[in-house]
């Protein structure tokens, strides 16, 4: 028990249900002689959540908190990392990354709601879900207790957590009294499996390690087209019809999933220091970060694109290590919205065996000017300027050449 927790009173416990976190909260209770306040958060993963009431109360648990966090999770986090194109090491959506910020928020104010002094999580000493968890609480409440079980116990196995629950009484999954094929976890952005059959990196994942969508060989033979609206940088809309975040993050998952869109196999460098291999399937965000880059090309300016491009890769490092709540990352926030302002229109994609193809786009707020570029006679653009505006540009190289290099 860490020296400063000796006087924990009451704690908030983000749990799922699961194993793991059944065994915390009897942990809490015994270690700490505490109550404990379990937060149940659906973020789409797509589990039946009552269970998770009913181990609590078996448990003793008074206050128990189960919301519906899918609308808030897409409209206010999702959607504006989805302004700025974020991807991690070139490839990643970050899709637990964002999750967690949410989580850590409700924790903090459950814990203001019920005069708990403690916050806990169940993410293990070695990955990236503790720094996120606990920079998340202490962004938020900088005196607030944390308490992180795989830190400080000695169950140190999957074989001693299922002795440590049998002995509690705890009740044990059958798919967990053997060794899990890999750990899971999953969110309305996607979905992750790291571990166990997934360790070496240079073995193919096994397919029954996806679940939400089919292979590109297994997809139909006739492609999928798919419209989506967009205003001020937000899709709003598909096919025309008029849906909410969660509602329409739903539906993409769906048609991205069907064409075998979306699997990603990573080796990633995490911010504790090591590098892991993840398997993540992203179907909905991958099909709608190819629409938001095809909206912008045709209704931002040159210079905006390209900062916004530019500084993506920090923003981007700032979600995955655990600074949603930092300055810095509300600072560019700012500018990536301001961005946005015109980012409004519709692009048709074609969705085919795990391609995005984008084969139309058009805004009201457009900056494509077909008078400009055509190859056809026009009289807004006279060609004679180029020859002055390449030498000038050419004037530094020219006298480079000159001096000798």
């Amino acid at each position: 028990m860490a020296d400063d927790l000796t006087d924990v009173k009451k704690v908030v416990l983000a749990y799922s249900g699961g194993l793991d976190t059944s065994v915390i909260l009897r942990w809490l209770q015994d270690t700490y002689n505490c109550e404990v306040v379990t937060f149940t958060a659906d973020l789409g993963q797509g589990e039946e959540l009552e269970p998770a009431r009913q181990k609590a109360e078996l448990m003793g648990v008074k206050e128990i908190y189960i919301e519906d966090l899918r609308e808030e999770f897409v409209r206010d986090f999702v959607f504006p990392m989805f302004r700025a194109n974020a991807v991690y090491e070139g490839v990643y959506l970050l899709g637990t990354s964002i999750a967690r910020p949410l989580i850590a928020k409700r924790q903090i104010e459950i814990a203001a709601e019920t005069g708990a002094d403690a916050v806990s999580h169940g993410a293990t000493g070695k990955g990236n879900d503790q720094v996120r968890f606990e920079l998340g609480y202490y962004g938020l409440n900088p005196d607030i207790k944390v308490i992180a079980p795989w830190r400080e116990w000695d169950l140190t196995s999957r074989t001693r957590l299922i002795e440590y629950a049998e002995s509690h009484q705890i009740p044990v999954p059958k798919d967990k009294r053997g060794e899990a094929p890999f750990s899971v976890d999953a969110n309305l952005l996607h979905i992750s499996a790291e571990g166990k059959v997934l360790e070496d990196p240079a073995e193919e994942a096994p397919e029954y390690v996806y679940s939400r969508s089919v292979s590109p060989e297994e997809a139909p033979d006739t492609p999928t087209y798919v419209e989506i609206g967009f205003e001020k940088g937000d899709a709003v809309s598909i096919d025309g019809e008029a849906m909410s975040p969660a509602t329409l993050l739903t539906k993409l998952n769906e048609l991205g999933g069907a064409n075998g869109i979306g699997r990603l196999d990573l080796v990633e460098n995490r911010f504790v220091g090591m590098k892991s291999r993840g398997v993540y399937e992203t179907p909905g965000g991958t099909v709608l970060l190819a629409a938001h880059r095809a909206m912008e090309s045709i209704t931002l300016d040159r210079g905006a694109a390209h900062l916004k491009d530019e500084l993506m890769p920090r923003y981007a490092e700032l979600i995955y290590n655990g600074f949603w709540f930092s300055p810095e990352r509300e600072m560019l926030q700012a500018l990536i919205d301001q961005s946005q302002e015109h980012v409004s229109g519709s692009v048709r994609l074609k969705l085919y065996k795990g391609g995005i193809h984008t084969v139309g786009r058009t805004s009201p707020t457009s900056l494509y000017s077909l008078e400009h570029v055509t190859f056809e006679e026009d009289a807004v653009y006279d060609q004679r300027d180029a020859e002055g505006f390449i030498k000038l540009n050419a004037l530094r190289l020219r006298l480079a050449q000159k001096r000798g290099g």
